[in-house]
């Protein structure tokens, strides 16, 4: 079962990653770019101490770390007990795709779909009620993740479990926020 699945992904994988268009390709190893995503990371920022008092800014600030970081541990965590091959070092593949990356470590499951949807997860959340147009945040991490794809360094189930797993730690920590919070409230009364 596993094998069937991994073989779908891979053919996916393959069909997806040559819709590619060499024209394209400098804007999509520019997206791909975690650096390039700075002015957005300040701007969430700016927006949390825009909307809320300082103190809660910057507790919204250090759970958007926590999470981030967490994410991070625990994608790397998996990759190492999953240590499944980057489509870019895979033998079978590398005469048919092309690789505009090569990162060496594992691809299971992706480090920026878990990191760009735990962050914008939390983002979302924590806004939502401040800026009902939030939402178009997720515009990030689609992009972000689309681009693993083209430039041939990610599957398929690589970027949905990573989305999946960036979601769900992206409601954990604003769970954990709200309670940590909520805490605060009730010892000042």
């Amino acid at each position: 079962m596993i094998e069937q699945l991994y073989k779908w992904d891979r053919e996916l994988f393959v069909f997806l990653n040559g819709l590619g268009i060499e024209q394209y390709d400098d804007f999509w190893i520019f997206v791909t770019n975690i650096k390039h995503w700075i002015p957005l990371y300040i701007l969430f920022f700016v927006l949390f101490f825009s909307a809320f008092h300082w103190k809660k800014a910057l507790l919204h600030s250090l759970f958007l770390f926590a999470s981030f970081f967490t994410t991070l541990a625990f994608t790397n965590l998996v990759k190492g007990f999953a240590v499944r091959l980057r489509p870019n070092n895979n033998p079978d593949l590398i005469d048919v795709i092309r690789v505009l990356q090569n990162p060496t470590n594992y691809s299971f499951f992706s480090g920026h779909a878990s990191a760009s949807f735990v962050v914008s997860t939390f983002v979302i959340l924590s806004l939502k009620e401040k800026y009902p147009w939030i939402y178009v945040v997720y515009i990030w991490p689609a992009t972000f993740v689309i681009s693993r794809v083209y430039v041939g360094v990610h599957y398929p189930l690589d970027l949905f479990v990573g989305m999946l797993v960036g979601i769900m730690f992206g409601f954990v920590f604003h769970k954990l926020y709200l309670n940590v919070q909520n805490k605060m409230l009730r010892t000042k009364a």
